[in-house]
């Protein structure tokens, strides 16, 4: 999985680590992986977990990770897209390859990765996906005109479209599975209203705006927050194509299970551009013949 050092991404990755999960904790920050294979260890010792370095920010780095699981030669049964910047502030910033910040790490990059490991995912027995999206993306629009937000930049607007993106992916995904017989289940989650102790401009912005003392009804801890991910990635009760979040108060707060997907996210003909266009932003094509959808 990918983002497991920290938040909502480590809670993930200790819940599936208790529950018997080989674990690998993708990340770009060595010390904070080291850190949290450590912390994981100690409270599930049985558990097998490692970390390995990637860098979605970067797809020289992404191509590398996926030839060192290659090469390895395991099938991959689970992969849990979490990894994510928000709301970045002091302007637009870019990834090595030159995409918006935001777009770059928490879609394009898990993209190619998806794409650069689906051999290894088509030989597992049950192969799953986990989109990691956001309650952001009913906010986002996919600006094919200026999917780099270079003419207009915004900080939120740029994340609410990378998140509504991972959804998107989500669902295209699982549609392309049962046209080619790729045999997997795609679902997206989105873990409502976390206390993550991120101080970006957008977020102290809508702390001040729904008053701190509504705070605690309409937050929950990064450990409830993983449920919904931890749900899709395990139950049975998952269904390909599903979106799962928290079902409590405006779905930022409560158990997990499915819930709305907006009519943006629904679009397939949206979806199968957003798809090629991706395909030749990263040069991660994936097989098969093309997919043509209606709206």
């Amino acid at each position: 999985m990918t983002g497991g050092s920290s938040g909502l991404g480590y809670e993930i990755a200790l819940g599936l680590a208790r529950a018997g999960t080989d674990v690998i904790l993708a990340g770009r920050d060595g010390a904070r992986g080291r850190a949290a294979l450590a912390k994981i260890r100690s409270l599930a010792p049985a558990a097998v977990v490692r970390f390995e370095k990637l860098d979605l920010a970067d797809l020289v780095s992404v191509a590398c990770f996926a030839k060192r699981i290659a090469v390895q030669n395991y099938p991959i049964d689970l992969l849990v897209n979490n990894a994510g910047v928000m709301a970045a502030g002091g302007g637009r910033r870019v990834t090595v390859d030159g995409f918006e910040m935001q777009m770059g790490t928490n879609y394009l990059g898990h993209f190619a990765l998806t794409g650069r490991l689906l051999p290894l995912l088509r030989v597992s027995r049950k192969p799953r996906l986990v989109q990691v999206s956001s309650l952001a993306q009913r906010q986002g629009t996919i600006d094919f005109e200026d999917l780099q937000l270079e003419r207009k930049y915004s900080p939120w607007k740029a994340y609410c479209q990378s998140k509504l993106a991972m959804l998107m992916f989500s669902m295209e995904l699982q549609r392309r599975s049962d046209a080619l017989g790729w045999r997997l289940l795609s679902a997206a989650v989105h873990p409502g209203y976390v206390r993550t102790g991120r101080k970006t401009s957008a977020a102290r912005y809508r702390m001040a705006k729904m008053g701190l003392m509504f705070l605690p009804l309409l937050s929950q801890s990064a450990a409830e927050g993983a449920l919904p991910a931890l749900y899709a990635a395990t139950s049975p009760d998952a269904m390909p194509g599903g979106y799962y979040g928290a079902t409590g108060r405006f779905e930022m707060v409560g158990p997990p299970g499915p819930v709305v997907i907006g009519e943006k996210a629904r679009n397939a003909a949206m979806a199968q551009r957003l798809w090629e266009v991706s395909e030749e932003l990263t040069g991660v094509r994936w097989p098969g013949e093309k997919i043509v959808h209606s709206s």
